[in-house]
């Protein structure tokens, strides 16, 4: 079986997790789905010192700063099996956006900002959030920014408007992309400010609402507006200029990390629609499973959910060989390919439920409402296909 070697070995800690998904977490749903996540929050958080206690910490992390230390290829299987939840990552401390803050801090963070920043993140003392879409600039661009740190003594003032910032609600600090240096090329503009959440200056908006639901805490995302939030220039993560770089290196493993949480996402889905396909009868002795269209619907979602899964370890594999820069074609493809997976499958599965596929008494709803976004951010799904295009016809011109 392809990729045996490398799976065999893991396959007693992904049964764990699995039952540590199933057993621990899967019970936690209800009130989640009911939109009340700060009635939820002291049962996840002791969810989530349970996880410790049994070493499922960390798992994209080092371990030498805590963490399970496993590979990329590893973690995306792990991420397979906690997508089945939408509280999985956030019980083992490897949810966006935390997960990418924590790697660019353990890359570029000086000693006295991972003794500040970075150390109560990884405890799971703390949450963060990243901040760099604004709502009057293209997301998918992120050379075009106009939120702005501009020195003054040994700090940055840094005024801007940002929005769609996830987990804002009740994050310790964020990491503000903006311009530091507005005369150069468009790739040095800007750079990375850490800006803790009681700076002078630094306003929550609001929860803007996705599809009908604002979300609060970590399930949400925000509306910030930073005026004139004083922070001193030890605040930047890296040099100056260094925005751009740090933000590539910071979403290209991402995307293996999300990739193979849509997966998981796909295998429950994919099981509910199985399983209610059979138990539900149209007629007296006739079970949706006798239909030639939801018999379909099976075998096509088998089909891509499996091809998807192989791409993503592929992928995964070639990032750990030969670094995120060797697999940029491959990592855009996984993007936007495995996105549209998830809405195909996610789509199907709702139609079989019927109805009750619409509300919320199960999590289909809720991934279809949040997850719609998957073809939305760290790119969209055009300018992957754009970008990946014109390399590949690059290499037929001669």
């Amino acid at each position: 079986m392809l990729f045996e070697p490398q799976t065999a070995e893991l396959r007693p800690l992904l049964r764990a997790l699995g039952d540590f998904v199933r057993d621990e977490l899967l019970p936690l749903e209800r009130p989640f789905l009911d939109h009340d996540f700060g009635t939820l929050l002291p049962a996840l958080e002791e969810k989530r010192r349970l996880a410790r206690s049994l070493g499922f910490w960390l798992p994209q992390i080092a371990a030498e700063h805590g963490g399970m230390g496993l590979t990329l290829f590893e973690h995306g299987l792990v991420s397979e099996v906690l997508g089945r939840t939408p509280l999985g990552h956030y019980a083992l401390n490897c949810q966006a956006p935390d997960a990418g803050n924590m790697e660019i801090l353990i890359e570029y963070g000086t000693p006295e900002q991972k003794a500040r920043f970075l150390e109560p993140l990884l405890a799971g003392d703390v949450r963060s959030c990243f901040s760099m879409t604004e709502p009057d600039n293209p997301g998918s661009n992120p050379t075009w920014l106009s939120t702005t740190a501009t020195k003054d003594g040994d700090d940055y003032l840094v005024s801007g408007h940002k929005w769609f910032s996830t987990g804002a609600d009740g994050a310790a600090f964020a990491i503000v992309m903006a311009v530091t240096d507005p005369a150069a090329s468009r790739y040095q503009r800007a750079s990375m400010i850490l800006v803790p959440a009681d700076t002078p200056g630094f306003h929550i908006v609001r929860n803007t609402s996705v599809m009908g639901e604002r979300g609060q805490g970590w399930a949400s995302h925000a509306e910030i507006r930073y005026d004139d939030c004083r922070v001193p220039q030890r605040n930047r993560l890296g040099a100056e200029g260094m925005g751009f770089v740090i933000a590539q290196q910071r979403l290209g493993p991402g995307r293996i990390h999300h990739c193979m949480r849509w997966i998981g996402i796909c295998e429950r889905a994919f099981e509910m629609m199985c399983r209610h396909a059979n138990l539900r009868h149209i007629a007296p002795g006739r079970p949706l499973a006798e239909m030639g269209q939801v018999q379909t619907w099976v075998a096509e979602s088998r089909a891509e959910i499996d091809a998807a899964r192989l791409l993503v370890l592929q992928t995964a594999q070639q990032i750990d060989r030969e670094g995120a820069h060797a697999a940029r074609d491959a990592i855009s493809l996984i993007k936007f390919h495995v996105a549209r997976v998830l809405q195909d499958v996610l789509d199907r599965a709702i139609q079989v439920h019927g109805a009750l596929g619409m509300t919320d008494e199960t999590p289909l709803a809720f991934w279809y409402r949040h997850e719609r976004a998957a073809r939305i951010y760290d790119g969209p799904d055009e300018v992957h296909k754009w970008s990946v295009a014109r390399r590949i016809l690059g290499r037929y011109t001669g």
